[in-house]
């Protein structure tokens, strides 16, 4: 469990480094990170730091398609980790 937090850390920090660069590469008017690894890095487990950084730093947070597919990544890992929970736990964890 301990090297799974890990690895959630290190895909959210990476996460986070590659949406600022994208912010970054879009002011200059560069090439930009592709929304597909960025994505995959949401679905890596990277999508809190994300998305905490899409509000924070205004960067696409007005892009319908990207804050579609983000949140829908977000919903399905809230659903897994329910999930998960509930099989480990059952009903134990409704009596806390």
């Amino acid at each position: 469990m301990r090297y799974f937090l890990y690895f959630l850390l290190a895909v959210n920090v990476l996460g986070a480094v590659l949406f600022a660069i994208d912010k970054a590469l879009a002011q200059a008017k560069r090439r930009r990170v592709p929304e597909s690894t960025l994505h995959l890095l949401e679905l890596f487990g990277g999508w809190p730091c994300m998305m905490l950084l899409m509000y924070a730093i205004h960067h696409k947070n007005r892009k319908r398609t990207y804050w579609l597919i983000t949140w829908t990544i977000a919903v399905l890992w809230l659903v897994a980790v329910g999930y998960i929970l509930y099989r480990e736990y059952g009903m134990r964890i409704v009596d806390y």
